[in-house]
């Protein structure tokens, strides 16, 4: 074979640009579906898109980790209910059973014109439809004296991994009689009872190690999710243990000190030997990459969760402004089947059903008293609305608790089957 010159500087400039930014390689017949983030909304609408079309739509997660640890249930590991290793889920099954192509990096950047994602490898991947499901970010700033630099003193352990690690350390080595201390988050945040079922569990470590030492609870709010649950549960299992301190009382106007181990409140510096740090939240940056934020979070369509700036990208779960479902894992898997449903429907000409969606926050206050709230949700102009309710109810007997417990660990089982297996 002989090539001239003209023929061989172009070859040679085209393949010197395909380097430069490496696309990866997709079956261009087939219909594109980049996922990004691989938590309770990713990994479900990756999954229920691949099988659902049965190989019609070619599916991509992009997820940075190769281990993804729920933060759901990583309070009961602070507790000593759950094992760490419990928590951490492969996504080996996507991979072999759906025939995902899962990319672990970094989404760094979305084209929309080009309808591409960049990752932080350099390479580009195409796509036909962009879920975006990354869950939070913090705000800067949200608590005066604290930044991310400062996670590995002041632990937020709010998203899953190492974070939740740490802060069970540092639970384990505080000294006898000594002070926790939790900056709660201001609304809106991920997990809404989250918080109080991790001040719930802290508390059961220290009555079962540490029977002297006290608990700080610090927030900005004036009331939060099954308050008098949470309330009636530290007064009957850890008296004296757990102080809240509201905004009526300087809970609103906090400092803290990272490298001083304090917590400045209204003006009183308090010393204390454990600081968990949970800031003000918003969506994963990738959303703000790709444009489609309003404030902090991203407005969706609640028929179908397609972003109201681009309907060719899909936003799932925390990061997503839809109405009135809490940010949660059960919220996230539930509208991720939504979304997973419209998306084949319209790439494939398959049904697609009336948008149908529902959630259930379960918590635990001490062994076996498991308390839940839940709502089934539709669809609506304005958003996602509740359409019925449910919550535990304080005095209901230990059977009802034991039971509510169970139930948990069964979902648990699951949702992460849902999503991986």
């Amino acid at each position: 074979m002989t090539m001239n010159r003209r023929a061989f500087l172009g070859t040679s400039a085209a393949l010197t640009a395909a380097l430069a930014t490496p696309m990866i390689a997709r079956a261009q017949a087939t219909p594109r579906v980049v996922v990004v983030g691989g938590g309770s909304g990713g990994a479900t609408a990756a999954r229920y898109i691949a099988r659902d079309s049965a190989g019609a739509i070619d599916v991509t997660l992009i997820e940075p980790q190769r281990v993804y640890h729920t933060c759901y249930f990583g309070n009961l590991y602070l507790g000593g209910f759950f094992d760490y290793d419990d928590l951490g889920h492969s996504y080996d099954g996507l991979a072999a059973n759906y025939g995902i192509n899962v990319v672990h990096d970094w989404a760094v950047g979305v084209d929309r014109d080009a309808k591409t994602v960049s990752l932080a490898s350099g390479a580009s991947v195409p796509y036909d439809r962009l879920v975006l499901s990354p869950g939070i970010d913090f705000v800067d700033g949200s608590v005066q004296g604290w930044s991310v630099s400062a996670q590995g003193r002041m632990p937020h352990a709010y998203k899953g991994g190492t974070q939740v690690e740490l802060l069970r350390a540092q639970i384990a080595a505080m000294p006898q009689g000594g002070t926790f201390a939790m900056v709660a988050p201001p609304n809106p945040y991920r997990c809404p009872p989250g918080p109080y079922e991790r001040i719930s569990m802290v508390a059961h470590y220290l009555r079962e190690n540490n029977p002297t030492a006290k608990i700080l609870l610090v927030d900005p709010k004036e009331s939060f999710s099954k308050q008098g649950l949470f309330e009636d549960g530290w007064n009957r299992h850890y008296s004296g243990m757990v102080t809240r301190i509201g905004p009526d009382m300087g809970g609103n106007a906090i400092e803290v000190d990272p490298a001083a181990m304090t917590v400045t409140i209204d003006g009183v510096v308090e010393k204390v030997d454990v600081c968990n740090v949970i800031p003000g939240q918003r969506a994963g940056q990738i959303a703000f990459a790709a444009g489609i934020t309003d404030g902090n979070w991203a407005p969706v369509s609640a028929y179908d969760m397609s972003s109201k700036v681009d309907p060719n990208i899909t936003v799932l779960g925390d990061a997503a402004a839809q109405g009135a479902m809490p940010k949660s894992g059960f919220s996230a898997n539930s509208q991720a089947k939504v979304a997973a449903n419209a998306i084949v429907a319209a790439l494939t000409g398959s049904r697609a059903f009336p948008a149908r969606y529902s959630n259930t926050c379960w918590s635990l206050l001490d062994t076996d008293d498991g308390i839940k709230v839940g709502a089934t949700y539709e669809a609506s102009d304005t958003g996602i609305v509740s359409i019925d309710s449910f919550v535990s109810q304080v005095g209901e007997t230990a059977d009802v608790r034991a039971a509510t417990y169970r139930e948990s660990l069964d979902w648990y089982r699951a949702i992460t089957s849902d999503m991986f297996v």
